[in-house]
């Protein structure tokens, strides 16, 4: 018995050791596993990629250790005391109509011809079927005063314009030496014709460019596209829309409803090519070849909302570069006598490096890099990188850069509408600026990675000190400031010889901002003066020679979105006291060259002159 009674006993101990072994090694190995964890969490490097938040697949922002290179190139918000109080009215009251997101244009031009750029910008308006204010909004036109300060002379010149305005086109279509103004809309479009440099006058009907009653039309472009020596005009159109239409999409958003949103279940549209013929114009979109149909459907494929007049593939003819939204960019090709041949798909200019068409809105083009690539750049939706697109010499297609240019990964979370190159500092490379901003106020409570207003950027060219051609600066002063950008465009707007800029922004106010860097870079600014009718020399290409080394610049105030950059060109020269070399190819065909420019100066080159300075 005493043995049957020591057996359970004994067992049971066994039992109660076991299990103490147990739990002391699941004890230990916990122990081990914390330690160990706790080690590399504490020790590891952080990855480079690892993201903060969820967000869409895409490159990372390059690691390139620039930042001690970077410059800091400082804009000054100077819209108050330069006396600009331009206010967009989108006309929303709500119900979040597409158009009411959309505006409006900005451009620089000197319309009194006395050598300094005024500005004009473009309004909407109160809908005509809601109740109308008892001073409705206008266009406002300043004239520059010459030392970058403005005067409201809107009401005195006739530009105190009522419409539901978007874009500007400007350009002397009449030859009379003075810069007309040609205004888009949602609606009839407008032409002004700039009598004396002293007022506009309502030109539309007797020219025949006011377009469809139902059309949405955006941006547009002045350009001799036929080598006939007038300018021609080339008008985007967006979508078909109508309040109803609109109201049938009836695009909304979870957690905030109705919303803003992109025009992939509005129509296509097709867009207008006007031919001058001798102060008035004729409708010759079909027999041109701008009008792009789906095979499939034979509906309009387009929808445009900014153009560029540019020679792609170096036949010394404009071709144009259409960006669309949500469907592939336009590449009209110019095959001679006022003709074209749409090669966007075969260029590689209609879809982006993954094949995908983009929410496309602003574009511009230069030889960005001081030879003979030609860079479009063109801005793009929100999560979607600017396009940079780069044709090399001999390769007859482009290829989409937007990484390897450095554009790419740090425009991806931008909604980008104005864009395009300028020389900020002076130092003869083009740098690129972008005006950014959303279309939906409230988007940052469905995403937080995006907001309404967003900061304008500035990638600066930094040669070849640089792994990627273009770097984001951060010290830019109140450009940093965050906008709901739209239009955007360049002038000297205070004669010191670099270059200021003007932002329109949906719904609130315009910004003007002074360029107050202090490199110390020299600089020559070029106006040319033709023979022709095109007075202006729009399309003249001007190369400049700077210590063997090559710059070259376009005469084409249509670019960036909705807008109009002045018409001078700029010529950083770094240090150089001079530009040893300066060659205009004259839109007429002919070539002159002129040497040893001194720097500190404006000329105005005159075709089959020499060049003098412009009148004090």
């Amino acid at each position: 018995m005493t043995e049957q009674g020591d057996g359970p006993e004994h067992s049971d101990g066994e039992d109660r050791i076991r299990r103490a072994l147990r739990v002391s090694l699941v004890v230990v190995a916990a122990i081990t596993v914390v330690a160990v964890a706790t080690f590399w969490l504490t020790t590891r490097k952080p990855a480079d990629d690892a993201p903060a938040e969820h967000r869409p697949a895409g490159p990372d922002a390059p690691q390139d250790d620039v930042s001690s290179r970077l410059p800091t190139l400082t804009f000054t918000d100077t819209t108050n005391q330069a006396g600009i109080g331009f206010v967009h009215e989108t006309g929303a009251y709500g119900e979040r109509l597409l158009p009411e997101t959309m505006g409006g244009g900005v451009a620089f031009f000197d319309y009194d011809n006395d050598g300094d750029p005024d500005l004009l910008f473009v309004n909407s308006a109160t809908w005509p079927w809601r109740p109308q204010p008892a001073t409705p909004a206008t266009s406002k036109l300043y004239r520059n005063r010459g030392d970058g300060t403005f005067e409201d002379v809107s009401e005195a010149t006739g530009m105190d314009v009522v419409l539901y305005g978007m874009g500007v086109a400007t350009g002397d279509y009449d030859g009379d030496g003075f810069v007309d103004a040609f205004v888009t809309a949602v609606g009839e479009n407008r032409l002004f014709r700039n009598v004396g440099g002293e007022r506009f006058v309502d030109v539309t009907a007797e020219t025949g460019v006011s377009g469809s009653p139902d059309a949405w039309s955006t941006s547009a472009a002045f350009a001799d596209i036929d080598a006939d020596g007038d300018l021609d005009l080339f008008v985007c159109n967006y979508v078909a829309w109508s309040p109803e239409i609109d109201r049938e999409v009836d695009y909304r958003l979870t957690g905030i409803g109705r919303a803003y949103g992109p025009p992939t279940d509005f129509p296509g549209t097709d867009s207008y090519l006007y031919r001058n013929d001798g102060g008035t114009f004729t409708d010759v979109s079909d027999e041109a070849g701008v009008r792009v149909s789906n095979p499939s459907t034979g509906q309009p494929v387009g929808k445009a909302l900014a153009v560029l007049p540019t020679d792609v593939d170096g036949d010394r003819r404009l071709d144009l570069v259409v960006a669309n939204d949500t469907v592939r960019n336009f590449l009209f090709l110019n095959i001679g006598e006022g003709r074209f041949r749409e090669a966007g798909v075969d260029m590689g200019l209609a879809f982006d490096a993954g094949g995908a068409a983009t929410g496309a809105m602003g574009v511009d083009a230069a030889r960005y890099d001081n030879d003979d690539k030609l860079a479009v750049v063109i801005g793009n939706f929100a999560n979607e990188m600017s396009s940079f697109y780069v044709a090399r010499p001999g390769e007859g297609l482009f290829s989409d850069d937007a990484i390897v240019s450095g554009v790419g990964a740090p425009s991806r979370r931008a909604l980008t509408f104005g864009v395009f190159f300028f020389d900020a500092d002076l130092d003869g490379r083009l740098d690129m600026l972008a005006a950014n901003g959303h279309v939906e106020p409230a988007i940052q409570r469905v995403q937080a990675s995006q907001s309404y207003a967003q900061p304008s950027q500035l990638f600066w060219n930094c040669g070849t000190d640089c792994p990627r051609r273009y770097a984001l600066l951060e010290r830019v002063g109140d450009l940093a400031d965050p906008v709901v950008g739209r239009g955007a465009a360049y002038a000297d707007i205070d004669n010191d010889g670099d270059l200021d800029v003007a932002i329109t922004q949906v719904g609130q106010g315009a910004v003007l901002l002074r360029n107050d860097q202090a490199s110390g870079h020299n600089w020559v600014r070029v106006t040319l003066a033709s023979q022709s009718p095109n007075r202006h020399a729009l399309g003249a290409v001007v190369t400049a020679v700077v210590e063997n080394h090559r710059q070259v610049r376009a005469v084409n105030p249509a670019r960036s979105y909705l807008s109009q950059v002045e018409l001078p060109l700029t010529f950083g020269l770094g240090d150089a006291p001079r530009l040893d070399e300066l060659t205009v190819e004259w839109p007429s065909g002919g070539e002159e060259t002129w040497a040893d420019l001194p720097s500190g100066r404006s000329y105005v080159l005159q075709e089959g002159e020499a060049p003098s300075p412009p009148p004090q």
